[in-house]
């Protein structure tokens, strides 16, 4: 977007400037925003005035956020730019380098980082160096680690503006292939294993009685389902963007055996978004998809929502043995017990069960949380699901059927607190 020039801007003095610096940062932080917005957010601001605080606040935010996931990131850039004049070199000073005692003892959360960085254009001052007496030593950086190897393990929600956008390229070329399932049903094979008595005595008959050459049989396969359970509630919501990104790559690829690909969204309801995923063009999809899903950034009800899949969806969608990918951190606030029928059902329905979960990041996690004691029974693996790396680790956890990631271990702990 070319940005429009001052005398372009209604006349309303310094007020239009400070406008169009506003929708640049928010720009910067990955809201869309074009000339036009920028245009309707000065008139809009001249004709219904700033006399109340919040007045201004939502007169801004109804012209330049038009998605449910974007009104975490312009409340943060609002509040750097217009609420607190100090809070932008306070953030500029939690970003750099820790110098003891000049900074308080708090790093920028990743939406406050994103917020600072369009802010800042990306330009973040110098750090002078400083003599501390001690000895320096010359680390040879050649086999470290690359950039890209990095912005694999990386954690979703600690990623800046720049790596959001490189990670979701990375995603948008991620594949999951899967083997195909064996079924009862038995195929005809030159070499197969199995006897097909009725193939042999229809040749038979076929040569006046004389038996010939047995028909042999062999277990046929067929490509199962993928539905996709996302939890966006405020907890997950950076997570839930980027796997959303990575379900949009699975959905509309060739060749990777799924025979087809379900999408549900839940918070405080549930949203089928299967058709949106149809899309080709992911900004398109995801724009849909958010537009439908109102619960965005919400509370979490997550037995409530596998009960309503469970009655209105289960049937339509499991039948054929399907594989449930369910991205949750399990924080829920439902009976424990509804909640854990509600996932004993589900695991019943589909084939396979797999709970991708971001806090088994963190090396102390403990199954403590009624939420996830009450789920962990019933899936069928449990991994960690935070980054590119785990993501692409899904192929072979899906075909293996013995895959149970880390349930077992969390398993155990549950039954020794016990």
């Amino acid at each position: 977007m070319n940005d429009l020039p001052a005398s372009d801007l209604p006349d309303t003095g310094k007020l239009a400037q400070n406008i169009a610096h506003f929708a640049r940062a928010l720009r910067k932080a990955g809201l869309p925003i074009g000339p036009g917005r920028m245009l309707d957010a000065v008139r809009a601001v001249a004709v219904v005035g700033f006399t109340e605080r919040m007045d201004f606040y939502w007169t801004l935010h109804a012209c330049f956020v038009s998605r449910p996931e974007h009104r975490v990131t312009f409340d943060q850039v609002f509040r750097l730019f217009w609420r607190d004049p100090r809070f932008l070199e306070h953030m500029m000073s939690l970003m750099l380098p820790a110098v003891r005692g000049t900074q308080d003892d708090r790093r920028a959360t990743p939406s406050e980082k994103r917020a600072a960085e369009a802010l800042l254009d990306g330009q973040m001052p110098q750090v002078p160096a400083q003599d501390d007496g001690m000895t320096q030593f010359d680390i040879d950086a050649a086999h470290t680690v690359s950039a890209t190897e990095r912005l694999r393990t990386l954690d979703f929600e600690q990623m800046s503006v720049a790596e959001v956008a490189q990670a979701k390229r990375m995603l948008a070329r991620l594949r999951l292939p899967i083997k195909p399932m064996v079924t009862r049903r038995a195929v005809a094979a030159r070499m197969g294993a199995g006897f097909d008595a009725r193939a042999t005595l229809r040749s038979a008959m076929r040569r006046g009685g004389e038996m010939g050459q047995i028909a042999r049989t062999t277990p046929g396969t067929r490509w199962p389902e993928l539905v996709v359970l996302c939890d966006i509630s405020g907890s997950m919501a950076q997570y839930s963007r980027m796997v959303l990104h990575f379900l949009h790559a699975v959905s509309t690829a060739r060749g990777q055996g799924w025979t087809r690909v379900h999408g549900f969204t839940f918070g405080t309801r549930l949203t089928n978004i299967t058709r949106h995923l149809a899309t080709r063009d992911v900004d398109a999809s995801l724009a849909a998809a958010g537009a439908q899903a109102q619960d965005w950034s919400g509370g979490t009800r997550i037995g409530a929502c596998l009960g309503d899949f469970n009655r209105d969806w289960s049937r339509r969608v499991l039948g054929q043995g399907a594989v449930v990918l369910l991205i949750t951190d399990g924080l829920d606030r439902d009976d424990p017990a509804m909640l854990s029928r509600q996932m004993q059902r589900l695991q019943l329905l589909a084939q396979r069960v797999i709970w991708l979960n971001p806090l088994l990041r963190w090396d102390g996690f403990a199954p403590r949380a009624e939420g996830i004691k009450a789920m962990l029974p019933h899936v069928d693996s449990f991994r960690a699901g935070h980054s590119i790396a785990s993501l692409e680790a899904l192929g072979a956890a899906i075909s293996d059927a013995r895959d149970a990631g880390d349930k077992t271990r969390l398993m155990a702990m549950m039954r020794g607190g016990d």
